[in-house]
């Protein structure tokens, strides 16, 4: 948790996109930045994954952190396109290297403790530290530019980075395994990795659920817009923003409890979240980010339980690839609600939030699932 709180702890975040405006970047230019920045990270994705089951998912971490400390560090020194477009290249890379590699190292940490069982509610309290930490974010961005301006968010950034690194370092890691699929190389890691996520129907219905369900927090960036039609005050948008992480991280803190429930109970709460959405939009008015909050809480309890049944899922030692091939599928689904909120902007993605909560059971089907033993045995004292 420390190293999820140092990793999001990053003061440069709320300020980049004025850096570049500020340094003579068109919009145009800017948008390409981003394009880079996310052409990147969808093309290192799975690679990425089977790099860390091949050698090191704590190697990665460490990575990960180290390559986003050497983009911010550019970025402030050799303010320009090129060296912003260098700093997404590694950034991207970072964030490539991270995904999937945490998830596993923290299930195989606990599966070798003989504690897989609690990764539900480990995970959850990691994604929760990751969500809370956007309240200092703002803070401390608002105070270092004060003091300094960009370059001293900078630095503050660039020796977070630095700490999260140093702190992914000490992560306790289980022994490599060698098996015939770390024998054959790296290449034999990712085919075996690829082929787990699309041939297994267990694997293959979990990283679809976890896919689709996890691109719909990309709506989580047009809710400054939300806020601002609403009427809220543009100086006041921050401020009157906070409650919805406050809310997804107390979502994903009972996410451990959720991975308890039949998939019927939880596409039941993913489509009382979408609701909840939908008719936030029908209010109109500031209050209405109360229900952003709710379904921002539901949300995220859903979608830690839908993680940990995709580890659950997992055999073998190509954890991170298989993730991995989740978290691309995330990248397009986001792709999708982009586009949806486009053409119908919050109630069309109500809508559609509901269409996936009716097909999460048979996605999660426990015909389909193998679930660990202490999951079955649960179900069963629920059956009962």
């Amino acid at each position: 948790m420390g190293w999820a709180l140092l990793a999001d702890t990053i003061p440069i975040y709320p300020l980049y996109a004025l850096l570049f405006a500020e340094s003579g970047l068109s919009n145009s230019r800017i948008s390409l930045l981003f394009i880079i920045w996310s052409a990147v990270a969808f093309i290192a994705e799975i690679p990425s994954g089977a790099l860390a089951d091949r050698f090191s998912r704590r190697a990665a971490l460490v990575a990960s952190s180290l390559l986003q400390a050497l983009g911010y560090l550019l970025w402030i020194t050799l303010p320009g396109f090129g060296a912003f477009a260098a700093g997404f290249v590694l950034w991207g890379l970072g964030g490539a290297l991270a995904s999937g590699s945490l998830e596993a190292l923290l299930y195989d940490g606990l599966a070798a403790a003989g504690a897989e069982d609690r990764y539900a509610q480990v995970q959850g309290r990691v994604t929760a530290m990751g969500l809370v930490s956007q309240l200092p974010v703002a803070l401390a961005a608002t105070a270092l530019f004060s003091l300094g301006g960009y370059r001293l968010a900078g630095w503050v950034s660039i020796v977070c980075c630095l700490a999260a690194s140093w702190v992914a370092s000490l992560l306790p890691e289980p022994p490599r395994r060698t098996d015939h699929q770390h024998a054959g190389g790296y290449l034999e890691t990712l085919r075996t990795g690829i082929a787990q996520a699309v041939s297994r129907p267990a694997v293959r219905s979990a990283v679809i659920a976890v896919a689709v369900v996890g691109g719909l927090d990309a709506i989580e960036e047009y809710f400054p817009l939300l806020a601002g039609r609403w009427g809220v005050a543009t100086g006041e948008v921050p401020l009157a923003l906070l409650g919805i992480p406050i809310a997804g991280a107390a979502g994903a803190a009972l996410g451990g409890a959720a991975n308890r429930l039949r998939p019927s109970t939880l596409a039941l709460i993913l489509g009382l979240a979408a609701v909840l959405f939908g008719v936030s939009g029908l209010v109109g008015r500031p209050s209405g980010l109360a229900g952003v909050a709710a379904f921002y809480f539901l949300y995220h309890v859903v979608l830690v339980a839908l993680d940990a049944r995709l580890q659950a899922s997992i055999e073998g030692g190509s954890r991170a690839t298989v993730t991995s091939v989740a978290g691309l599928g995330i990248e397009l689904s986001a792709i999708l609600f982009f586009g949806l909120w486009a053409i119908g902007e919050l109630y069309l993605v109500a809508a559609v939030g509901l269409l996936v909560a009716l097909a999460l059971p048979r996605w999660l089907s426990e015909r389909e699932l193998d679930l660990v033993p202490d999951q079955k045995a649960t179900h069963a004292r629920i059956d009962a």
